[in-house]
C-alpha cells in the first residue's frame, strides 16, 4: 500500500505515463467512522499497473488527479465514490459508470461481482466488503479484495460499451456519465434528524424536540470521537426517549438502549439533551413535517387533485411501457420526482411546452426526447 510521498510521486509518475481509461475504486468506513471518507484509494491502468494508496497517510491526492487529467476514470456506481475522492482532490472530468451502464445495458443485476461474472465469465472474491477499512495495517486478504474490484473494470468497460452500441443506448449513457462528471457538490440535507429511523411513530411537537436534541447531540459526540453515529446511540433508543419524555436520568435508564451498559455520566449527558426539549417554549419546537417543495403524495392526488392522478395513472404507465420496450428501469428512463411535479402543474399539452419542462427538472436530451410524446399524450388525454 502507498503510504507515503515518495511512493505516492512513483504512482503519480506512471499512471500520468500509463494509457487509456483508469480504473477508480474507493472503500470507506460506513458503520464504524464518523462520515463517508476515503480510507483507501485502488486504481489500475495499461502500463501502470495497480496501486492501492492510503489516503490518510496521503491525504491530498490532487496531484494524482491532475496527472489523470484527460483520461476517462472507470467507476462502477460512480456517484457512491465521487464525493469522498473529490474529498482528497480526485475529481474527473470523464467517466465510465459500469453500474449505470448495467442499468441502461437492461442487465437485471448489476452488482461489480454479478456484473463481471455475467459479462466476463469470472467470478470475483468477495467478503471483504463491509469490513472496517480505517483498520491499520490493512491485512493482506483485504488489500487482495480491494485490488480485485480494479482488476477487471476497464474489461468490463469495454464489453458494456459495445453493448450500448449494438443497443443503440451509447450515446444516451454518454450523456448520463457526462452529467455525473459534471454535477455540483451535493447541498447539505437540511434537517438530517428527521431521517432517523422510526420517525413515523412520533406525532407530537415536543417529542420532535427530542428527537432533535438527541439527534445533534449524538452527532457532535460521533464527529469527535470519529465513530459511527450509530456506535454512539441507536436511532431505536432516541426514539424511545422521544415517545417516553423520560423526566430524569433513572426513568431514562429504564428505556431500551439506555440500560445498564451505559455509564451515569453517559446517562446524564442524553437526559440533559432530553431536559433541553423539555423545556423549549412552543415557538422553539420543530413542525411536525418538512416543508414541501413539490407535489404532495401520490396517494393524496385523488382527494386533493382529481384530474391530477389521473394524469399520472397515464403518465407512470406510458413510461412503463416505454422503459419495458427499451429493456431498462423505469427511473432510468426518467425520474419518477420529474414525472410527478409536470403530472400535477401541468405545462401545456405540446412537445415543446413538455420538453423545456423536463429539461428544466435536469432530464437529459435523450430522455426528453424519448420521454415527451409519452407525456404529451398523457397530458393531451386527460385534458380532453
Amino acid at each position: 500500500m502507498i503510504a507515503d510521498g515518495t511512493a505516492l510521486a512513483e504512482v503519480v509518475a506512471a499512471f500520468a505515463a500509463g494509457s487509456g481509461p483508469v480504473a477508480v475504486d474507493a472503500e470507506r468506513a460506513s458503520g464504524y467512522r464518523y462520515g463517508q471518507r476515503a480510507y483507501l484509494v485502488q486504481l489500475r491502468r495499461e502500463g501502470a499497473g495497480t496501486a492501492l494508496i492510503d489516503p490518510v497517510a496521503c491525504p491530498d491526492l490532487s496531484g494524482l488527479g491532475e496527472a489523470l487529467t484527460g483520461a476517462e476514470w472507470v467507476l462502477h456506481a460512480a456517484t457512491q465514490d465521487l464525493p469522498c475522492l473529490r474529498e482528497i482532490g480526485m475529481l474527473p472530468a470523464a467517466l465510465f459508470d459500469t453500474e449505470l451502464a448495467g442499468r441502461l445495458a437492461g442487465f437485471p443485476r448489476v452488482g461489480l461481482g454479478a456484473m463481471v461474472e455475467g459479462v466476463l465469465g469470472f467470478v470475483l472474491e468477495k467478503g471483504h466488503s463491509a469490513v472496517d477499512w480505517s483498520t491499520r495495517p490493512l491485512p493482506d486478504p483485504w488489500l487482495r479484495y480491494a485490488a480485485l474490484d480494479v482488476e477487471l473494470l476497464v474489461d468490463l468497460r469495454d464489453a458494456l460499451e459495445k453493448e450500448l452500441d449494438r443497443q443503440g443506448k451509447l450515446e444516451w449513457a454518454r450523456q448520463e456519465f457526462d452529467a455525473i462528471a459534471a454535477a455540483p457538490p451535493a447541498e447539505p440535507r437540511k434537517d438530517p434528524w428527521r431521517r432517523t429511523s422510526g420517525m413515523h411513530k412520533v406525532r407530537r411537537r415536543r417529542q420532535l424536540a427530542v428527537v432533535r436534541e438527541l439527534w445533534e447531540t449524538r452527532d457532535r459526540i460521533a464527529q469527535r470521537r470519529d465513530v459511527s453515529p450509530g456506535k454512539v446511540l441507536s436511532d431505536a433508543a432516541i426514539v424511545e426517549a422521544a415517545l417516553a419524555l423520560p423526566p430524569n436520568v433513572h426513568a431514562l435508564a429504564a428505556l431500551n438502549g439506555f440500560g445498564h451498559r451505559m455509564g451515569r455520566r453517559q446517562l446524564e449527558q442524553w437526559q440533559t439533551a432530553v431536559d433541553r426539549a423539555r423545556a423549549l417554549p412552543e415557538s422553539g419546537l420543530p413542525q411536525p413535517g418538512q416543508q414541501v417543495t413539490g407535489p404532495p403524495p401520490p396517494r393524496a392526488w385523488a382527494d386533493k387533485d382529481p384530474a391530477a392522478a389521473a394524469r399520472l395513472s397515464t403518465a407512470r404507465a406510458g413510461v412503463s411501457a416505454l422503459a419495458e420496450r427499451l429493456g431498462m428501469p423505469q427511473e432510468n428512463l426518467v425520474s419518477p420526482d420529474t414525472v410527478r411535479r409536470i403530472c400535477w402543474e401541468p405545462p401545456t399539452a405540446d412537445a415543446a411546452s413538455v420538453q423545456a419542462a423536463l429539461a428544466g427538472y435536469g432530464a437529459r436530451q435523450w430522455q426528453v426526447e424519448l420521454v415527451t410524446p409519452v407525456l404529451v399524450a398523457a397530458l393531451s388525454a386527460r385534458s380532453a
